[in-house]
């Protein structure tokens, strides 16, 4: 039976026994977790460990081999689309604008589970996507074509849209992607400015394991063999987890308050029959 939104008193996003496939390969084994309302969680692992599928599974998009999500309590399969579609929002990591649109008109589609009626956008509509571009640096390109833009600049629409989508938890696939350094900082300051209000949380994903320290209060790990770690930021992303999961020797360097994970330089061993001709 489909569910409508239930109480806002419940848990935000439970993972029971989770286990993701690939093929052959299992991703994610027997996993179980919940993520509260407040936090800001990392998704972290090496290049095919499944963050991508294990988002779309969170947002309800993929059926796992086995477990489920729960939402608020009630599995994400029994709920309805559109209150599902104003309880959370999914960020693809690549969603590739099809026609000539406005910046302001491309936000203003996130508003859909909002819209009654006609469908028509109505004033608070226009305030949320104006209010979502000012957040992200963005207040300007409102009349802008998006396809105008460059990829980072429409990588940042996208996650105005999100924004606009006032959904309380988001579910963003590598929402840092062809952004500089600049624009990223700025995106994280903006969604930690944004997970400030009440009952709202975050989940990401993320290459970049300095960032995740700084800005995310919490880490999930995958190792891509059916492991995972998750916890306080801090506790997860250390030097022996990440070089397991990574494969390769990674340090911890500090500098006054300021700590940061570094490859580890790699020892050369010479020939003992090597000498100079």
């Amino acid at each position: 039976m489909m569910r409508d939104e239930p109480s806002a008193t419940s848990s935000v996003l439970s993972a029971q026994r989770l286990t993701l496939r690939a093929g052959a390969r299992t991703l994610l084994d027997t996993f179980t977790h919940t993520f509260y309302a407040g936090e800001i969680w990392c998704i972290a692992g090496p290049n095919g460990a499944g963050k991508t599928t294990l988002l779309s599974t969170l947002a309800g998009l993929l059926q796992p081999a086995t477990g489920h999500v729960e939402l608020d309590g009630v599995r994400v399969a029994d709920w309805q689309a559109l209150p599902l579609a104003r309880r959370r929002a999914l960020m693809p990591q690549s969603a590739a604008d099809a026609f000539d649109a406005s910046v302001l008109d491309i936000v203003l589609l996130n508003r859909f589970p909002h819209l009654g009626g006609w469908g028509w956008e109505r004033d608070e509509d226009r305030a949320a996507a104006h209010a979502a571009l000012e957040r992200l640096g963005l207040a300007g390109y409102a009349a802008r074509d998006v396809l105008s833009l460059s990829g980072g600049e429409r990588q940042r629409v996208a996650l105005a849209a999100v924004l606009c989508q006032d959904a309380p938890l988001l579910l963003l696939d590598e929402p840092l992607s062809h952004l500089d350094l600049h624009h990223q900082i700025d995106c994280l300051e903006a969604l930690t400015a944004w997970s400030r209000e009440p009952r709202r949380s975050v989940l990401f994903s993320c290459h970049d394991l300095n960032l995740a320290r700084r800005f995310a209060t919490h880490a999930l790990l995958l190792d891509g063999a059916g492991g995972a770690y998750a916890g306080p930021v801090r506790d997860v992303l250390t030097p022996a987890l990440t070089s397991r999961a990574f494969g390769h020797p990674l340090i911890l360097i500090r500098d006054g308050e300021h700590e940061a994970l570094i490859p580890a330089p790699r020892v050369r061993h010479e020939s003992p029959f090597s000498h100079d001709i």
